[in-house]
């Protein structure tokens, strides 16, 4: 009987991910298909080196897409193994088909051209896309992916997300040669947008470092591993006693960006549903560079 139940709530949570997935995707094909192709620009990302292929290719953009996605997800899959891949499968093959039916559809959003306008817009829809997939525990496979074998076989010591704003920034410094500079320090309003709506979306107007505290009764070395292990996060751990019932846990604090934290969170409801957890912001944290702030700054 518990059984059918876990299976039944599996399904539903699957179907639930699902239509937010899909709701994602239509956000972020609108954006690139309805509004930035139309106006002629471009952004970072995987969205903005398809754009730059396509200038030497005569293919859909959607095309182009789909097949640099599932590139990507083979060279994760080769450097990084399948538990890492199949994060990405379903957005690599669902993202490119929505954005197949949008360029049918020939939707647009402005009624002409209007850069800046779809500049700012762009930004939003592709902000509000991300952040849904973030917050869902999901992730793309285009400089997603990328940032992640860069992190795991060269820069262990350099955050995720620094690594994704470098590349961010080659492709459009890449497109100003291609399609000037104006197009390029749009396509810059357009990433800073994506920034901010992405952490909106997640957590609200909260600040870009949370501190998760963990209690666990038996779950303490699986959650410590997948800290260390996969989010290459520090961890302090201490011996607490719960009052009410003399038990004995272990409290586990860790700090780290939205975006891991929502993967912390995903890992929590897997492997320990009983587990406590608070996540609160914190302003600012100095830790000598160790993924944060260095100690050295703002004095």
């Amino acid at each position: 009987m518990k059984d059918k139940e876990n299976k039944r709530k599996k399904v539903k949570d699957t179907t639930i991910d699902m239509l937010f997935l899909l709701a994602a995707c239509c956000f972020g094909t609108f954006s690139t298909v309805s509004i930035m192709l139309p106006n002629g620009l471009t952004s970072g990302g995987l969205t903005g080196i398809v754009r730059i292929i396509q200038n030497y290719v005569n293919l859909n953009f959607s095309v182009i897409y789909y097949m640099a996605s599932i590139a990507i997800l083979i060279i994760l899959t080769i450097f990084l193994g399948w538990k890492e891949a199949r994060k990405t499968i379903i957005l690599s093959i669902m993202y490119p088909t929505v954005m197949v039916v949008f360029e049918k559809l020939n939707l647009s959003l402005l009624e002409g051209k209007d850069v800046i306008l779809a500049a700012v817009f762009c930004g939003v829809f592709s902000g509000i896309s991300s952040g849904i997939v973030i917050w869902r525990g999901y992730c793309f496979s285009g400089t997603d992916g990328i940032a992640k074998i860069i992190r795991k076989k060269l820069l262990p010591q350099i955050p995720q997300g620094k690594i994704m704003v470098t590349i961010d920034a080659a492709v459009i410094i890449v497109s100003a040669f291609i399609f000037g500079r104006n197009i390029a320090l749009y396509a810059l309003i357009t990433q800073l947008i994506i920034s901010k709506t992405i952490d909106t979306v997640i957590f609200g107007f909260e600040s870009k470092i949370v501190q998760v505290e963990i209690i666990t009764k038996d779950m303490a070395e699986q959650i410590i591993d997948f800290v260390m292990d996969d989010m290459h996060r520090g961890v302090t751990t201490e011996k607490v006693i719960g009052e009410y019932t003399k038990d004995r846990y272990t409290k586990i604090r860790v700090y780290c960006s939205p975006r891991e934290s929502i993967e912390l969170k995903k890992k929590l409801a897997e492997t320990d549903p009983t587990a406590f957890v608070s996540s609160i912001r914190v302003e600012n944290v100095w830790a000598n560079g160790k993924g944060f702030k260095d100690i050295h700054e703002d004095k």
